[in-house]
């Protein structure tokens, strides 16, 4: 039975009843419905509005529905119109007229507003684990890396040299924001929207403040309108989610560069690779490329709620529906790609030789020679246009700052000496970054513990 039956006279056609329904996807809020219901059944039980006795009935009633879901002793009935209609009918069969008493002083419009809020906030709270386990994967592995010299590049083009534990420590700081974002939107959810009810709220005497501390909401939405018409809380977990996969994609890109032949930097665990129907000699980042591909649903997520959103009229309209499709396929997508890319990481062997082999070539040097001669006297312009000629000499007779002699290095300028090798030794350009934030290994390493240390205190651990 409909709960708006009484107004109508005709049963909804089965096609259009169909398309009306969203119990294919609330149903995973069935928890959060009947947790929420028990909370209001207990309020209007202490408010006097309905009888103690019932309250206790609906709430027992209620509790034994969420027993018997999660046991599989009741299956979701899938021609409900939702998850709030399914619940409600389950109650009335078991306790007939009590169970009708539940909806008093509720709308579904504020219903779905509340289970909406307790779910996203769960989810939340699990992606943000998964979001500490890969900051801590990361920090391990820098630590392992510490003074592993590699190319950073800029335009994708070898730059200036650095080391492994500093790249991935870059992507460690973007996890460890995006954990924050999960904070700040969850902050922002924890707002109990149930008394707002359709719209203007009710005339029962209710105390909504009992009900957010029985649902464990830090505060109670202050206009009825905006309680049951906000959805900024969907966009904004959207929106972080979408940055989150971002920095996933952005680092994918980069282990699918590392895996090639072409860089070499890397080497994928057999259990994180895929190989090919025809060529047997291939080991493909399948999981690398599916969280980069992956990315565009999250961002399609977003824009989608925003999209239907940005025309609603208050308060309360059926476009609001969307809102769960496009929310929860956002939080399943970061869950299933946090789930694959964590432990690949974890596994995957870097193979130094490789990073230094890179570094080596490049004239990711280039820097610290023209800041050799600055430390002579030398204007830095002067420094940088001689550099320029020696880099040029470098690649018409097809050596290396390192190997070019030191009368190559005079000709193009009197204060160069023979200390000028001991300053452009790779190792050396590394160790003297020790300004805060880069790459010496020293400061890496301090920085690996301190990304640990952050990750023990989230887990809980420290």
């Amino acid at each position: 039975m409909k709960l708006w039956a009484g107004r109508f006279q005709k049963e909804l056609d089965q096609k259009t009843n169909d398309f009306n329904s969203s119990i294919a996807f609330d149903s995973r809020m069935a928890r959060e419905d009947i947790q929420g219901s028990m909370a209001h059944a207990a309020m209007l039980g202490a408010c006097g509005i309905i009888a103690q006795e019932e309250s206790e009935k609906l709430c027992a009633g209620l509790q034994e529905i969420l027993a018997d879901l999660e046991a599989g002793r009741l299956a979701i009935n899938p021609e409900a119109e939702d998850i709030h209609t399914f619940v409600e009918g389950e109650l009335t069969r078991r306790l007939g007229d009590t169970g009708k008493r539940l909806h008093t002083a509720r709308s579904r419009n504020d219903q779905v507003a509340l289970d909406l809020r307790c779910h996203l906030k769960a989810e939340c709270a699990g992606l943000r684990r998964q979001l500490v386990g890969l900051v801590r994967v990361l920090g391990e592995k820098a630590l392992a890396h510490c003074a592993d010299v590699m190319p950073g590049y800029t335009h994708l083009q070898r730059a200036q040299p650095i080391t492994f534990g500093h790249h991935l420590l870059a992507y460690a700081e973007m996890f460890r924001r995006d954990a924050g974002r999960l904070d700040d939107a969850v902050r922002r959810m924890d707002v109990m929207p149930l008394g707002s009810c359709a719209l203007a709220g009710t005339t029962y005497p209710l105390d909504r403040e009992l009900t957010a501390r029985l649902l464990g909401f830090s505060a109670v939405t202050q206009n009825s309108l905006d309680g049951v018409a906000d959805r900024d809380f969907c966009v904004e977990l959207a929106a972080a989610i979408a940055l989150a996969m971002v920095h996933l994609s952005r680092f994918s890109e980069e282990i699918i560069l590392w895996c090639s032949w072409e860089f070499k930097f890397v080497e994928l665990d057999d259990a994180f690779s895929t190989g090919s129907s025809i060529m047997p000699q291939k080991k493909n980042p399948d999981i690398a490329e599916l969280v980069r591909g992956k990315s565009g649903r999250a961002i399609g997520d977003l824009t989608a709620l925003l999209t239907m959103l940005k025309g609603l009229p208050l308060a309360y309209n059926k476009d609001m529906q969307e809102d769960k499709e496009a929310i929860f396929d956002a939080v399943d997508t970061l869950k299933a790609c946090l789930t694959a890319f964590c432990p690949m990481v974890e596994t995957m062997r870097v193979l130094p030789e490789n990073l230094r082999a890179a570094a080596a070539k490049g004239f990711i040097n280039a820097t610290d020679c023209a800041d050799y001669l600055v430390g002579k006297g030398v204007p830095f312009r002067d420094a940088y246009k001689a550099t320029g000629a020696l880099v040029a000499q470098c690649i018409r007779e097809g050596c290396t700052l390192e190997t070019l002699p030191l009368d190559a290095y005079r000709a193009q300028h009197p204060a160069f000496g023979e200390d000028v090798y001991a300053a452009i030794s790779l190792e050396n350009c590394v160790e003297r970054r020790t300004v805060l934030g880069g790459p010496a290994p020293a400061n890496v390493k301090a920085q690996a513990e301190r990304t640990l240390q952050w990750a023990a205190e989230q887990e809980g651990t420290a």
